[in-house]
């Protein structure tokens, strides 16, 4: 199934059923009088959060939504059947933004979270409603409300504990088939991740997801390489693992290039818990991997661990560090009766 994060949809909720002009002609009855009934309702538009979706890939292929209107109303005081209201069904963590993509209408990041989007029109009163004592065969009724049309995107920002940040060919996409049952594209070239990948990694008897994001580069925010598209996935994140390519000439500035980038994103990004590790180290001698682990420490200002996605070498130490991050509300503890209970990355 192809990843999609971002799509436009139309929408348009029902308008109401038309009130009835009906008299009552029954045989023996002397005196009859206004029986019109009111229209029925329009239907709704509704989005809500549901289990089993992880990406927009339904919204490629049906982007117009539209509600029936309600039934008009009819003699004999029948007021018309109101209109079946309709159900996006979104992945959670989907936010709902006006057509300006900048207005925020709602943000759907738990399953059960609902939101009314375009409200179904009232239906009109038939004219048995205006009957009165000084009235008493009115021969008009009202029209139904018309609904509502408007252009809304749908931008999923995935439920992860964790998220992975580095430049391409950084080791992120080794890392996480490493720590976890993900099984994403791997490749000696650049930006052989395209999309996000999510995967479940276990240490020390407690279950976290992390997250897999397109490598950035400098100028990512303005919109080189595949840009800050993807850095939405990642806000959600309780922690940042930051992975350094240990065979890159300077570490440190490739370091600064993701901060700097992470900066110029905006929002909470640049200030959430962050670990800092020195991947590739397996192709480093000892001498190799002191200076550049120097270099990092110098540069972050903080404690850099040593790891290696092939070797597996530090994998655990820096997925305790990840874990020690994480509330403990949002992890899951594996029990006695949990299958494969000795697996370990």
């Amino acid at each position: 199934m192809k990843f999609l994060d971002l799509a436009k949809v139309y929408i348009r909720s029902g308008g109401g059923g038309s009130g009835a002009v009906s008299f009552r002609r029954d045989r023996y009855v002397e005196f009859g009088g206004p029986d019109g009934g009111d229209g029925g309702r329009g239907g709704d538009v509704i989005a809500v959060a549901v289990e089993g979706l992880n990406t927009l890939i339904d919204f490629r292929y049906q982007q117009h939504f539209l509600a029936k209107s309600g039934q008009g109303g009819m003699g004999k005081q029948r007021t018309g059947a109101s209109a079946d209201d309709i159900i996006l069904k979104v992945p959670a963590g989907t936010e709902i933004l006006d057509e300006d993509e900048e207005t925020v209408i709602a943000d759907l990041s738990n399953v059960g979270d609902r939101v009314l989007l375009a409200k179904g029109g009232n239906g009109g009163f038939g004219n048995l409603h205006f009957k009165s004592s000084t009235n008493q065969a009115p021969r008009h009724a009202n029209p139904g409300q018309p609904g509502v049309e408007r252009t809304i995107w749908l931008r999923l920002k995935l439920i992860a504990d964790a998220g992975l940040l580095g430049l391409p060919n950084a080791g992120k996409s080794t890392f996480l088939a490493a720590s976890s049952n993900a099984r994403p594209k791997i490749a000696d070239y650049p930006f052989t991740t395209l999309h996000p990948n999510l995967g479940v990694v276990g240490v020390d008897n407690a279950e976290f997801v992390m997250a897999d994001i397109p490598g950035l580069i400098a100028g990512a925010h303005e919109g080189k390489g595949i840009g800050d598209r993807f850095l939405g996935h990642v806000e959600r994140c309780s922690v940042l693992l930051h992975l350094i390519d240990g065979t890159s000439e300077d570490v440190a500035g490739d370091y600064q290039t993701i901060i700097t980038e992470l900066e110029a994103y905006g929002g909470l990004l640049a200030d959430k818990p962050r670990v800092t590790a020195l991947n590739k180290i397996d192709a480093l001698d000892d001498e190799e991997r002191a200076e550049a682990r120097a270099a990092l420490e110098e540069a972050c200002g903080a404690p850099v661990l040593m790891m290696s996605g092939v070797s597996r070498e530090g994998l655990v130490e820096v997925l305790r560090a990840v874990r020690g991050r994480i509330e403990d509300d949002k992890l899951r503890f594996r029990t006695a009766n949990d299958e494969d209970e000795t697996w370990r990355p």
